[in-house]
């Protein structure tokens, strides 16, 4: 469900419909603009195209409200939506062979594992940081979905014990909570600042 802004250009119309005293007919008739097309946008349904808007304000004798970039959002085409789920499948085949390199590699020592752990702490804080509007549950699955494909994967093909004892199970843990939990870490050091 979409959120309605305070000013939405919808809400600017319905005001100064009533406060003209107009019925949606009656704005529809004046204006010279299909009534289902008045109903769509003072129910923010879709965005009015310029000469539409400027039909509807000059009868309301009000100046055109600027647009929300935000209050209506553009649909995404296929090769959009193809290239963003491209996208984040490569960035979490990154992370997992960063952190995979950094504690299972059998020639990897006590450096490059606690290399990992900081890795396993800092990647995802800055994920967390630029993806600070989307919800915990869709940061989870849309970065930490191949930390927990890795986890399984671990387990299976070298066990429990070795995937533990080299650093991987608990590096990967933290990233998972921190994607999660992340965004609490950062308002607390954000307010804590301020």
């Amino acid at each position: 469900m979409k959120k309605k802004s305070m000013t939405s250009i919808g809400e600017i119309i319905i005001a100064s419909r009533k406060n003209k005293n107009l019925t949606q007919e009656q704005l529809a008739d004046l204006s010279k603009v299909n009534l289902r097309t008045i109903q769509r946008i003072e129910n923010n349904e879709n965005m009015p195209r310029e000469n539409t808007l400027k039909l509807i304000c000059d009868t309301l004798e009000i100046s055109i409200p600027k647009a929300e970039s935000s209050s209506i959002e553009k649909p995404l085409n296929f090769i959009e939506i193809g290239f963003k789920y491209f996208s984040l499948i490569i960035i979490n085949l990154a992370l997992m062979a960063i952190i995979g390199w950094m504690t299972l590699d059998s020639e990897a020592n006590l450096n490059s594992r606690f290399a990992g752990l900081l890795l396993s702490f800092l990647l995802p804080i800055s994920i967390v940081f630029f993806t600070l509007k989307t919800s915990r549950t869709q940061r989870l699955l849309k970065f930490g979905s191949g930390f927990l494909v890795y986890i399984v994967l671990a387990i299976v093909t070298v066990g429990f014990p070795t995937a533990f004892v080299t650093g991987l199970l608990p590096c990967l843990s933290i990233c998972l909570l921190t994607l999660f939990y992340g965004d609490s870490l950062l308002f607390k050091k954000i307010a804590a600042g301020e």
